[in-house]
């Protein structure tokens, strides 16, 4: 992928993050840049902007400490959420040719080497597949949504909704995008599960 300073780059995050006060009335409890933006060397132009996670459900309501401090996750905690923008550059020939190779690093730079699925017959080396539900929203750019038989262009304003489905996206445009994401743990129906297992298993 390209990571030519001649494509623009977006403005950075700005979060607020509120609570309460020892008489329980509103407060800000911190705002500014993200404190965890991470850069992904294996797909240069990468970036991931993490805003926020839950552990639970219900989730506890507290003055607790920032959940996004530590190593980058992509699947969200067990029982919990993850949300977070994510920066993707434009797809270039050499990564089409070549990138699946890399796909092992950079799924283990983002916590997660299971989560690729890229095989010989992939239609995008970014293949991958985690087993939550997606809510994935077209903020600035375009970007095509790849699934195992057809393809959906995206522009913003675009929502996707992704029910553990094998996927990739793939930005043709030329310009980067810049996408938010918001994921929620979840569980395969059996007979799902039993079908990811079959194709696994090819």
């Amino acid at each position: 992928m390209s990571n030519s300073p001649s494509l623009p780059s977006f403005p950075p995050i700005h979060r607020v993050v509120t609570g309460h006060d020892e008489h329980g009335k509103a407060i800000v409890s911190s705002q500014g840049p993200l404190p965890t933006v991470v850069h992904i060397d294996a797909i240069p132009g990468t970036v991931f902007h993490e805003v926020w996670s839950t552990d639970a459900s219900p989730v506890r309501v507290d003055n607790g400490a920032d959940p996004t401090l530590g190593p980058l996750r992509l699947p969200p905690p067990a029982q919990g959420t993850r949300f977070r923008f994510v920066d993707i550059p434009p797809d270039t020939a050499d990564y089409l040719a070549n990138g699946a190779g890399r796909m092992k690093e950079a799924f283990t730079r983002i916590g997660d080497a299971s989560a690729s699925t890229v095989a010989p017959d992939s239609p995008h080396p970014l293949m991958h597949r985690t087993e939550s539900v997606d809510y994935g929203v077209v903020i600035e750019g375009e970007m095509t949504l790849v699934l195992d038989d057809s393809e959906v262009l995206l522009r913003p304003g675009s929502v996707v909704v992704q029910r553990g489905t094998n996927h990739a996206w793939a930005n043709r445009s030329g310009r980067p995008c810049r996408m938010l994401f918001v994921l929620v743990d979840g569980a395969y129906e059996a007979a799902i599960a039993t079908q990811i297992q079959a194709l696994s298993a090819r």
